[in-house]
């Protein structure tokens, strides 16, 4: 017995199907310049971020940029660093709102009271009546469109009695999502010491919205909102632009300008935390860049399909001579254009498999390699039932051998 393995570099593009947007190299020349920075806004010198293609300069003090089908890091600057998150804090309100919805502790319709703290809360509003009562759609609204403090402290309290209950439900659900550079202090985003979260925990909550929560998701992609008499704009500007659906801005005098945004173009979902920047039009612009930037230079490609024979393994003393290799499941990995022909495949089993063998045992792995991200390995199982030859059946294969035969 011994090990069968095969190198597949170069060859992969059999293996390959792919969802991506192309650009003239000109434009992409472009996209990886520096941001535009108003003329009013300090000066911030870019440094540069870690990418899946090399280093690339942002102006964000913090940034994370993430692949939603496949999870894939695409750009990180001080990614697990805690910084102050501002009003990018709201997602996780939101997040637990939602789940309140869905579990049926709450309705769009219910009316929620009003408090004096909600009504005193300082900061963006949007303008709760004191010792009235507004709708919880209202309130998502107002918490999520005109990043409304005091909306916040509404369903903050209307949810769990108090703000410091309802911050308790937040921080526990930032453990259960992995959270492990956040901590809340409130519901809000106000400034104080201890309330904090890293650009990767940003991007977190935001792709937990996505995929657990997508029949409310389309309240982070309204672009205006009207209530007690008054309209304000959408302040994630990229959503005005058009150039996003969702999802938060957030701005501090600690953190700077912060935004966490999501965009999908051509099939591909890339989700964005960037904090730390100078200023609303800096925040807008480098987001905006930075989102073409990542569509232009990835794409996802499959690799292969759960299901799908890969190989036949040679079996010894078996009533068939080869047996199916078979995925144990999909395989899709986001990566840099023109990649697919540098991965490394190779498949390895013993060779030759002695029978008998059951449909579904593992044989085997399949080994991707050389793509930026850590090795990955897939089961190989077999796919169909080879039994054992009989007593005269093996002798004949032994002495076939033998004679050169087989």
């Amino acid at each position: 017995m011994h090990t069968r393995r095969f190198l597949l570099a170069g060859a992969t593009s059999l293996l390959f199907s792919t969802t991506a947007l192309a650009a003239p190299a000109a434009r992409r020349r472009h996209l990886a310049g520096p941001a535009a920075v108003d003329a009013a806004a300090p000066v911030v010198a870019s440094s540069p971020a870690n990418s899946l293609i090399g280093p690339i300069d942002t102006i964000a003090r913090w940034a994370c940029i993430v692949d939603y089908t496949t999870g894939a890091v695409i750009l990180e600057k001080a990614a697990d660093e805690r910084m102050p998150p501002s009003s990018l804090t709201k997602m996780m309100t939101a997040y637990i709102v939602f789940s309140m919805l869905r579990a049926g502790r709450l309705t769009l319709e219910q009316m929620l009271p009003v408090s004096e703290k909600a009504w005193r809360m300082q900061g963006s509003k949007m303008f709760v009546p004191l010792n009235g009562t507004v709708a919880v759609a209202d309130l998502i609204q107002g918490m999520v469109i005109q990043s409304g403090n005091d909306a916040c402290i509404v369903l903050a309290e209307g949810i769990a009695g108090s703000e410091d209950q309802f911050v308790s439900l937040m921080n526990t659900q930032a453990a259960q999502l992995g959270m492990t550079n956040t901590h809340f202090l409130n519901a809000t985003g106000w400034p104080m010491d201890g309330h904090y979260m890293s650009a990767r925990d940003v991007a977190t909550i935001a792709m937990h919205l996505i995929h657990d929560y997508p029949e409310y998701y389309h309240f982070f992609s309204e672009k205006s909102f009207r209530y007690n008499k008054i309209a304000q704009e959408n302040r994630n500007a990229l959503v005005v632009r058009g150039v996003a659906d969702g999802l938060k801005t957030g701005h501090t005098d600690a953190g700077g300008f912060g935004l966490c945004a999501s965009a999908e173009r051509g099939g591909n979902r890339v989700v964005m935390a960037i904090n730390g920047l100078p200023s609303s039009n800096a925040r807008a612009n480098e987001g905006e860049r930075l989102f073409e930037w990542s569509f232009v230079n990835f794409e996802n490609a499959t690799l292969l399909h759960n299901g799908a024979v890969v190989d036949h393994a040679p079996v010894w003393l078996g009533h068939a001579p080869t047996v199916p290799l078979v995925a144990t499941r999909d395989v899709t990995l986001t990566l840099p254009h023109g990649w697919q022909n540098r991965v490394h495949v190779s498949m390895d089993y013993r060779s030759p498999v002695p029978a008998p063998i059951t449909a579904g045992q593992q044989l085997g792995e399949m080994v991707i390699a050389n793509t930026g991200l850590a090795e990955i390995r897939i089961p190989l199982v077999a796919g169909a039932d080879v039994p054992r030859l009989g007593l005269m059946g093996r002798a004949t294969a032994v002495l076939g051998r033998k004679l050169g035969h087989g």
